[in-house]
């Protein structure tokens, strides 16, 4: 007998903390992190401890915030090259992060098992589409907003739990200076940019992630006006990519349900209601300008 799947996702933004649920009553859950992933967390827990260094202290040295230090040493959050760097000088480059360092292997923690095939796609494609009419799209979103859109969810997250989601979205980020010959294109609703999520200060913080991001060559991101007269989106967001070998692919998810779209015909319909939306947004350029008259106002 053929198993039906219901995806459980979070309505928060793709690759956020759903699991699947499968009819019957079996539940996958996620992994725990991986033993590499662990071991490192211990050498630089380790390291720091025997330093005299408390969280706040090292995160200060190393330029990463004590969140992200915490999700380091507990496994949580795979390091950057520029963390394990600044992590051996704070602790009298001994040399054992380095060497420990090339042991890690990059996994998906913290991404919901649903979204994995998806995420593994968005690695390899050579375009990248989406848009949002709920919240800032998971790969635009700076730390402080993501953690303020996981403090929001219902039923409520434990601490552990946020901290790998946050993690797993910083991590997930890295996709646009890593292929600088991608191609991400954001279209998202003007009211997004205007809700102060988490205070105005975690809103100011945002838009000047976004417009950081909107600098680099590869990177379009366009406002969809409040006060527009036709809307190829209502339908809600999506999100596309294109792979290597030339196919469309698509992703559609609601409060409680999300699927790839591989059929071409189904597609092709969500690519040409993107390409709507694009004509019909404000440009790259006006966007801007709007962003930083909002930035300018709080």
């Amino acid at each position: 007998m053929t198993t039906n799947h219901v995806w459980a996702v979070d309505p928060a933004q793709p690759g956020g903390p759903a699991e699947p649920v499968v009819s019957g009553g079996e539940c996958e859950r996620e992994p725990d992190p991986s033993d590499s992933l662990r071991t490192f967390g211990a050498v630089v827990q380790a390291l720091r401890e025997h330093a005299g260094l408390s969280r706040a202290e090292f995160g200060e040295l190393v330029r990463f915030s004590r969140h992200t230090v915490e999700s380091v040493e507990l496994g949580r959050r795979m390091p950057d090259e520029s963390f394990v760097e600044r992590a051996e000088g704070a602790t009298g480059n001994t040399g054992a992060l380095r060497r420990s360092a090339r042991f890690l292997t990059r996994g998906d923690l913290g991404l919901a098992a649903w979204f994995r095939r998806w995420a593994k796609l968005e690695r390899v494609a050579v375009s990248l589409g989406t848009y949002e009419c709920r919240l800032v799209p998971g790969l635009l979103q700076s730390e402080g907003y993501a953690r303020a859109a996981f403090e929001t969810r219902i039923p409520p997250l434990s601490d552990e739990q946020m901290e790998a989601q946050v993690a797993a979205r910083m991590e997930r980020q890295h996709l646009i200076r890593e292929r600088p010959n991608t191609s991400f294109s954001f279209v998202m609703e003007e009211c997004i940019v205007q809700r102060p999520l988490g205070g105005d200060e975690v809103l100011r913080d945002q838009l000047n992630h976004i417009l950081d991001l909107a600098r680099l060559r590869n990177v379009s991101v366009q406002v969809m006006p409040t006060r527009t007269v036709s809307h190829g989106g209502l339908d809600g967001p999506l999100a596309l990519l294109e792979t290597p070998e030339g196919r469309c692919l698509a992703y559609a998810e609601g409060q409680e349900s999300g699927r790839l779209i591989a059929e071409p015909k189904q597609a092709a319909v969500l690519h040409r209601r993107y390409a709507t939306l694009r004509a019909q947004a404000l440009t790259p350029h006006d966007s801007v300008g709007l962003l930083e008259r909002i930035r300018g106002e709080l």
